[in-house]
This record gives structure tokens, sequence and C-alpha cells, in this order.
């Protein structure tokens, strides 16, 4: 009796063994479906057999297990039989869901179609910022590293910006704006290598205005400090004329970015313009601060997944401060001549006509000077400058920023071949017999366009 004893209850152990062991695969089983098919958020969860409820579980649950063309196909019968049914924002909504978890380049563009058109047929349900806000997600990931394409990323900028203007009260608007923050920073970052290349290369205009443009739209960008040196350096190189400009970049880094590595730096050069050094704004050293103590930090692992990475990096974006709310405009360089405002010096405002000219005939072309070698009038309480046509060819070469600093060699190159363009023009406007020299060339209105502007290749050096 005792060895039957013992042998049951030991058959009675094992048997429990096998029901522990079934019970954990079962539910380990059960986890992993459960993390594979994510559950689909149903809002409307009163138990009723209504047949269009029957149809909306159905395609949820459809798209809970992947059949993602079924579930559309059901969702369409809903809307398309049952009208005035309270499921029907719902379904177009699960619609454009079942397209979002699809995935793909054709899926997301279908769910976006279909959460604008969600939007318009229902602008005022709370559904519609979080249609918005997929809008946004979608471009978001979807974005390029800094050094390529930005179409994506600027896709998903307006589009995040109009989720905050016209969702202001939501609860996707913090997320948003992070994620806002996250973008600019990636179109920031592409501005800043083309400013960086131009300034390299000795490109001084096309570097100013690039750089101009980045920290002007986007302030929190974590290099902005770094653009303003660089667009002081690139003032600075340019001549005197810019060094108003110059000191103003260097302010901007002692004022703006108080807590910046270049800013005793910035406060040196101001010293040898003899510019006051402004004191740091509160507002941007609390900014700054926060941002350097919550800024994220990189694993040994995600700096080595960095080239496996589509997306940009976006690690150091600011973390507080309110982001760009409008579109980057490109800007002129100083480089380009400006046109005269017409409000200031108006110009010709009367009807234009056209005639034929018979043979014999002359014009007004013939007759008139050309108006173009006239100097342009002087704007009220402007500085007079010296006339052009009194102008050593160093002068004339110093009105012209150039992208290219020239040397002693070059300018008295182009001095020399500017005085034999001289000769030759006074040779032709002298009349016959008498002595052609450079001093006998008129220095009225009808002087040929040679001898009134610098040879044309100097420009361009």
């Amino acid at each position: 009796m005792v060895l039957y004893g013992d042998k049951f209850s030991m058959v009675r152990h094992q048997t429990f063994i096998t029901q522990a062991l079934a019970l954990i695969l079962g539910l380990g089983l059960l986890g992993s479906v459960g993390c594979y098919h994510k559950k689909y958020d149903n809002p409307i969860t009163k138990d009723t057999r209504q047949p269009d409820k029957v149809l909306f579980d159905k395609a949820t649950n459809d798209i809970e297990h992947g059949r993602f063309e079924v579930a559309r196909i059901t969702l369409n019968t809903l809307i398309n039989t049952y009208d005035s049914s309270e499921y029907l924002a719902k379904a177009k909504l699960a619609i454009a869901d079942s397209w979002f978890r699809e995935g793909g380049t054709h899926g997301l563009a279908e769910a976006e179609a279909e959460y604008k058109d969600f939007e318009l047929f229902y602008p005022t349900m709370p559904e519609a910022a979080e249609a918005q806000n997929r809008i946004c997600v979608i471009h978001y990931n979807q974005m390029d590293k800094a050094d390529r394409d930005p179409a994506q990323a600027l896709r998903a900028e307006d589009e995040c910006r109009e989720l905050i203007v016209q969702y202001p009260n939501s609860k996707y608007v913090p997320d948003a704006t992070q994620r806002l923050r996250n973008i600019q920073e990636a179109l920031a970052d592409g501005e800043m290598r083309v400013g960086e290349f131009y300034h390299a290369k000795g490109s001084n205009p096309a570097a100013a205005n690039r750089l101009e443009r980045l920290v002007d739209q986007y302030p929190l960008y974590s290099r902005a400090d770094e653009a303003l040196w660089m667009l002081g350096d690139s003032y600075s190189r340019m001549g005197n004329r810019f060094r108003k400009q110059g000191a103003e970049a260097y302010a901007r880094i002692v004022r703006d970015y108080p807590l910046s590595s270049y800013a005793d730096e910035a406060k040196k050069k101001l010293q040898e313009f003899e510019m006051p050094i402004p004191q740091p704004d509160p507002a941007a050293y609390a900014r700054m601060k926060y941002d350097l103590d919550h800024r994220t930090k990189l694993s040994m692992r995600a700096r080595g997944m960095d080239l496996l990475r589509r997306g940009p990096d976006v690690h150091n974006a600011a973390k507080a401060g309110a982001p760009a709310m409008t579109t980057l405009h490109p800007t002129v360089p100083v480089s380009v001549p400006v046109v005269v405002d017409q409000s200031q010096a108006p110009g010709f405002t009367g009807d234009v006509s056209a005639t034929t000219i018979s043979n014999g005939q002359s014009s007004d072309l013939d007759k008139k000077p050309d108006a173009r070698l006239s100097p342009p009038p002087a704007a009220t309480g402007q500085p007079q400058t010296t006339p052009e046509a009194n102008m050593t060819p160093n002068e004339r070469l110093a009105q012209l920023p150039s992208n290219h600093t020239l040397s002693e060699k070059e300018r008295k190159r182009l001095e020399k071949k500017y005085k034999e363009q001289q000769k030759k023009n006074a040779k032709k406007q002298a009349p016959a017999g008498t002595p052609a020299s450079p001093a006998a060339a008129p220095a009225s209105n009808t002087a040929t366009p040679a001898a009134t502007t610098p040879p044309s290749s100097s420009s361009n050096q």
C-alpha cells in the first residue's frame, strides 16, 4: 500500500507539472499574438446587435489581424448601406487607419487622402485632430537625412504647423510642437551644410546670404551660434562696408546665445570693431540652459546605427521654445544689384507705343543719349558718391562685392587691361586728324560703356 500510494503521488505530481507547462505556454502564445496584433480602438462600446455595429466590429477585427482589404470592403458596405448610422464617421476613419497600418508608399498615400477627406466631412469631431496628427506622422517618418531631398521634411513641417494652428486645444499639440522642432532642426542642418560649403570656398556673399537666412528663420537650431560666427566672419571678409552687419552677428551671439563657446570670442571681435557689447538676454539664457540639460544623448549602439537610419539625426533638437511658424523664403545675396524702389525714384509712367521706322528716318535711339549710361539719381537723404566716370579702377572694383578677394597681381592685370580698353575707345571716338589719347575721350553721358564701367571680366574674378 505504501508503494502504491507513492506511485499515485508521483503520477499526480507529473500531471500537475504538465498542466502548469501547458498553461505557461498558452499564456506565452497569447501574449505574442497580442503584441503582434495590436487591438483597434473602438470608441463606441454600446453592446447591441444592430447590423451596422456587427459590420463595424467585424471590420475592426479584420484590421487587428492584418486583413486590411477585407476590412475596407466591410466598411464600404457599412457606409453605402447605412448612410444614417452612428458608425458612419468611425467607418470613414477606420478605412484611413487600415491604409496607415498597411504602410508602404501606396498605403501611406491612400491613408493621407482618406484622412484629408475625414477632416473635410467631419471638421468639428474630436477625431479630426487625430487625423491631422496622423498626416504629420506620415511625412515625419518618411524624412530623409539633412543632406538629401527635403521634400518630406517640408511637407511634415506644413502639416504639423497646420495641426497646431487649426486644433490648438488638442491633446496632440505638445507632441506636434516637439516634432516640429525636430523637423526644423533637420531643415536648418541642411542650410548649415550649404553655408559651410560657401564659407570654406570663400564665396562670402553666398555664405552670408545662407547663414543669415538660417539664423533668422531657425533661432532654435542647435548650431545657430556657430552659424552666426561664420556669418560675422563672412561679412568681415567683404570689406569695411559690411562692418556693421558683421558686428551685429557677433552681438547676437553674446545676446541670444550666452552659453555658447563662441561668446567670449564674439566679445573680443566687438572690442576690435569698437562696438558696444550687449547684455545676455535672461530668457535666452534660461532656454539655452534647459536645452543643454535635457539634450538627448545617443548611445554607442545608436551612433553605430546612424549609417543605416533613413531619417535625420535630431537628438540635438531644442526641447523648449516656440518653433518657427512661417515658411523659409529665399533671399538675395548682397553681391546682386538692388532694384531701384520706384516709390523713391519714380521712373517712366506714360504709355508705351510702337511704330515702324521707314528707310531714311531716325529714331530717338539715334538722337538721344543712352539712358543706361547715366548714373542713377541719388535718393533723398543719401550721401553723394563719387561719379563713376572719375573713379579709378580700384575704386570701381571696390564697389562690387565679390566672392573672391582679388590679389595685388590680379588688380594690376585688370588695371592694365582697363587702360588698354580706354585707349581703344579713345581712338574710335577721336575725329580724323586728332591725336588719340585717353584724355581726349569725352566724359559726358554719351561715353561708351567701356569708358564708364570696369571690364566685364573683373566682376567674374
